[in-house]
């Protein structure tokens, strides 16, 4: 890939710097994940050998703590049998297994020492993973936003559109032109209700009221009376 070079580089790496300078983001971060997750595979693979390392050298442990007892016993019975020179030969040997065994020791503590880095480096690779990963989403929401709204402008500005839009004004005035004339008709072939023959009633009697009164004052009505 070329984007890292080693596990430091990916734990110490700048995802907005990175980002920010590559000419297709979305690309860009998942190349960023998939060689992440090539090195967590390959710093994975080297704790697991190391562990393998690791136990074998406990095998080799027990193995010379074994010999360095046989060698001291041995020592024991040659001395016992008068014979110092063997005695002597057994106890070197006990103290090249004990040597070896000290070496050994030495070696486990960097096994050691290495799977604690590698443990730490793992748990690093991890979160950076999954900070690449909720990256990666973010962008992909973004992207589809941002194409979503590009399609809803495209749309809005497509003159079939404004011609659609415009024909469903003309059929929605037609309808309620159609509606208007329907309630028009329905009010003329209707027979007046009770409350609206009531209603003319009142509104005659004012009028004779009033035509009563317009009458007397002009002094019509005591005429009337006369000619009666």
């Amino acid at each position: 890939m070329g984007i890292f070079s080693r596990t430091r580089d990916i734990i110490a790496a700048n995802f907005n710097e990175l980002l920010d300078q590559a000419d297709d983001p979305v690309k860009m971060i998942r190349m960023i994940i998939l060689e992440m997750e090539e090195t967590l595979v390959e710093v994975r693979a080297s704790a697991a050998r190391t562990i393998a390392d690791q136990k074998e050298m406990h095998r080799g442990m027990v193995k010379l703590e074994k010999l360095q007892s046989d060698w001291g016993e041995k020592a024991q019975l040659a001395l016992s049998k008068g014979r110092e020179d063997l005695a002597r030969a057994a106890l070197i040997e006990k103290r090249k297994a004990g040597d070896t065994a000290e070496q050994l020791k030495q070696e486990i503590k960097v096994l050691d020492d290495a799977l604690r880095a590698y443990e730490q480096d793992i748990a690093k690779l991890q979160h950076r993973l999954r900070e690449a990963r909720s990256r990666q989403s973010q962008i992909a929401a973004r992207l589809e936003s941002a194409e979503n709204r590009f399609k809803l402008r495209s749309l809005m500005t497509n003159e079939r559109v404004d011609d659609a839009l415009t024909r469903f004004d003309q059929l929605e005035r037609r309808v309620d032109h159609a509606e208007g004339r329907a309630e028009a008709l329905n009010l003329s072939n209707n027979p007046p209700s009770l409350a609206d023959e009531f209603a003319a009633l009142e509104g005659s009697d004012k009028v004779d009221e009033e035509l009563e009164e317009m009458k007397r004052a002009l002094g019509m009505d005591d005429k009337e009376k006369k000619e009666d």
